[in-house]
């Protein structure tokens, strides 16, 4: 699909140069009717880029509304999705597990570059200390935190990893007064060290119960300087930033890595028992909870507070990332944790109706896999949002039961509170980072870091050399493509066409309806030839019906030639055809706290589908009905993809090889790597992460495929894959004709 532009094309702009890394230097250098002209000087193609895609996306023009449901993390509901049994839920856990990876970036993962983990500054105490860690989960990026032990260590001992919330000063937090004589006063809190810092109390306990626990900072919080804030809004560079969103590097992202190297760091020491491993944390720490015993089974036991709900599903950067809630909420992602042991707790905020929203199914799950006993939840609604005394008590008697403890009395005892220089990392033998090592240069390094490993793991599957590369190719890109579009091809019977209009034209019959697929409807236009050869082609435009049927109801000569060779056209009114820019459910009047960082694209698109990924939806749907219609049963299901819809065409045709037949599009060279506005009617986050439009391309194969507006050399590993999957694929790169007359007699000429 071409970049779509919001101004109108003028003859000045056909000297404009600009830069493509994938395909060379590119410069426009003629104006010709209603098309543009490139020289693509590297490779000597010379690429036909359309205008018109110009319609409906001229300035000024009024934007539509959208017409299908925006979920939104504040207002929106987000029930599990239930499965009917053990087999339905190990897909089911798959596929939410794949989905938060690929939102964190972290599919596949990262390599894991040495620690050099520095354990130093102990504090000893009565029966406990306190060490002060630092170690790198990536080269020059430190995680920083407390690590609190039982002061004698006799063989293997249990480990508890302890992320945070979102608390002022993180762990080094430390409530005032006035909060303490009010926290005790209601029954919150026993000890007045330990309403200071709910932290510090969970942390001794835990040691004096006889386990390692690590209490480590989410980004810039406390020792974590290297973000100077915890997060920031929109920037031309560094996080939040466009490359960043194309990359899927992002808060969230980072802080999950960071939570898996601690999971490494853990095990690392020659004390812990890696098999004996519990996560506890309370907010956005509940998240990272959650989401770390997702997706390392290495967890043995969770126990996520205030956090599990089917409301409000968590409001900061390091909560949210793009397509991790589509298809799934927080129920989801803490059932990830099925079939080991969970704990949760309810407060008197987002999480107040969990004892009858969300609970209940997760009792349901694990009575599915026949360990009932092994879900709980403590509903402490007569507290506000909390990590209190009543609360730690419920956690604590759940790791001595699940991770076999032993205790019979687990009750917290008082402590002495440290401050913050006794437990800080940095000292003058241990300097803090500085200069390049913060903020927007660091910012800058990890985003290169992720794209420099996303270029080792992914560069192999995009040329494979083998079917067995191949395979790996389609499980890894392929799984990524269903993720971004968030469905697949209909199962019998989902696209259901109902038929409004039917009028005979003479030499061919015209039918109008409408599609309907998952809630989804397409206003579809359907031209049928007296000789029908019984083949059927999709044709993905965004003109929609205009670009067969004139408003004058004469048909266009791609119309005209396809009936004419006895071709059937379906031709889908796709997702907002006018729409100049993607829909953003949190638009700065829509915005809850007012905050720069709520303008993160992942807000959106986070919940929601991208526009690119409900037009291939769309595209699905159609092809979901052709396959069914018994009336019109069809031979051949051709794709065809022209005039701003040739990378949807081909996204489309990936995601259902066996249904399509032959495919023809044009892409016109356009790259998802080239955009610089995260809310472009064209933008899917992560676009460029994956291999851009030539890996849609290579998941195409074998299907016989013509592409106009490439060459071998653009779309390599195309070639690549076509070649090991041994079918036909022809890049036609230059017409002299036009692009679509190109597609059409690709799909219609006989040979």
């Amino acid at each position: 699909m071409q970049p779509s532009v919001s101004r109108p094309v003028h003859e000045e702009d056909a000297m404009q140069i600009c830069e493509n890394p994938i395909q060379g230097n590119v410069a426009i250098n003629r104006y010709s009717g209603n098309r543009l002209k490139m020289n693509y000087q590297s490779g000597g193609l010379v690429a036909i880029v359309a205008v018109t895609l110009l319609v409906g996306l001229i300035a000024g023009a009024e934007e539509p509304e959208p017409t299908r449901p925006l979920r939104e993390l504040n207002q929106s509901y987000f029930p599990f999705t239930p499965v009917k049994n053990k087999a339905e839920w190990n897909l089911r856990r798959a596929e939410i597990q794949r989905r938060v990876l690929v939102a964190a970036g972290l599919y596949p993962m990262p390599e894991k570059a040495p620690l050099n983990a520095v354990i130093h500054g102990r504090i000893e105490k009565d029966d406990y200390t306190v060490e002060k860690v630092t170690f790198e989960s990536l080269p020059g990026h430190y995680v920083t935190g407390n690590l609190y032990l039982p002061k004698v260590i006799k063989g293997k001992i249990p480990a508890i990893i302890s992320p945070h919330g979102h608390w002022p000063n993180g762990r080094f937090m430390k409530e005032s007064e006035a909060e303490v004589k009010k926290q005790i006063a209601m029954g919150a809190e026993k000890f007045e060290n330990a309403a200071h810092s709910p932290m510090q109390a969970r942390c001794v306990q835990l040691a004096r119960m006889g386990c390692a626990v690590f209490l480590y900072d989410m980004l810039g919080y406390a020792d974590s300087v290297q973000f100077p804030e915890h997060r920031h809004g929109p920037a031309a560079k560094g996080f939040v930033s466009p490359e960043a969103e194309l990359n899927l590097v992002s808060y969230f992202g980072l802080q999950t890595w960071n939570s898996e190297r601690v999971m490494d760091f853990m095990c690392s020491l020659p004390f812990v028992d890696s098999k004996c491993i519990g996560c506890t944390g309370e907010s956005g720490g509940g998240t990272q909870t959650m989401i770390l015993t997702g997706i390392d089974d290495r967890i043995a036991a969770a126990f996520p507070c205030v956090m599990v709900s089917t409301a409000m599903q968590g409001g900061c950067t390091c909560e949210n990332a793009h397509y991790l809630r589509i298809n799934q909420g927080n129920i989801d992602l803490a059932a990830l944790t099925a079939p080991r042991p969970l704990g949760m707790t309810a407060a008197d905020d987002w999480t107040n109706e969990l004892k009858t929203k969300g609970f209940p199914d997760l009792k349901k799950l694990y009575t599915q896999l026949g360990i009932p006993d092994r879900v709980e939840a403590h509903f402490n609604i007569q507290f506000p949002h909390n990590y209190n005394a009543v609360s730690r008590a419920q956690m604590y008697a759940f790791f001595n039961q699940y991770l076999k403890l032993g205790l019979t009395n687990t009750d917290e005892r008082d402590f002495q509170l440290l401050s913050t220089p006794e437990l800080s990392v940095w000292d003058d033998q241990h300097p803090k980072p500085a200069g390049d090592q913060v903020g927007e240069p660091h910012e800058i390094a990890i985003i290169n870091w992720f794209k420099q490993q996303t270029g080792k793991q992914i560069e192999p599957l995009l040329y494979p050399k083998s079917k067995a590369d191949l395979r790996q190719t389609r499980e890894v890109i392929g799984g990524v493509l269903e993720v971004m579009i968030g469905r697949s091809l209909p199962q019998p019977g989902e696209s259901i066409f109902n038929l409004r209009t039917s009028e005979d034209k003479g030499d061919y019959r015209l039918k109008r309806g409408r599609t309907t697929c998952n809630g989804d409807v397409v206003e579809t236009t359907f031209l049928y030839p007296k000789e029908w050869n019984r083949d059927v082609i999709l044709w993905l435009t965004l003109k929609g019906g205009e670009s067969i049927i004139y408003p004058d109801g004469s048909l266009s000569q791609s119309a005209v030639q396809m009936l004419k060779r006895g071709y059937a056209i379906a031709c889908p009114q796709l997702y907002l055809l006018k729409a100049t820019r993607n829909a953003n459910v949190y638009a700065d009047d829509k915005r809850k706290a007012g905050g720069a960082y709520e303008g993160f694209a992942g807000y959106h698109y986070g919940y929601n589908p991208s526009l690119f990924a409900e037009r291939v939806r769309d595209a699905l749907a159609l092809i979901g009905e052709i396959r069914d219609d018994k009336e019109a049963r069809a031979n051949k299901i051709l794709v065809a993809g022209v005039e701003g819809a040739g990378v949807i065409a081909a996204a489309t045709t990936a995601l259902a090889p066996t249904a399509v037949h032959q495919l023809a599009c044009d892409t016109a060279g356009f790259r998802f790597a080239h955009l610089d506005n995260v809310w472009d009617v064209n933008f899917v986050p992560g676009g460029a992460k994956y291999g851009d439009v030539p890996a849609l391309l290579a998941l195409c194969a074998p299907v016989t495929t013509t592409v106009v507006g490439e060459t071998p050399g653009s779309a390599a590993g195309a070639a690549a894959a076509f070649a090991v999957a041994e079918g036909r694929v022809n890049f036609v790169g230059v017409t002299q004709s036009s692009a679509t007359d190109a597609v059409v007699n690709a799909l219609t000429s006989r040979k």
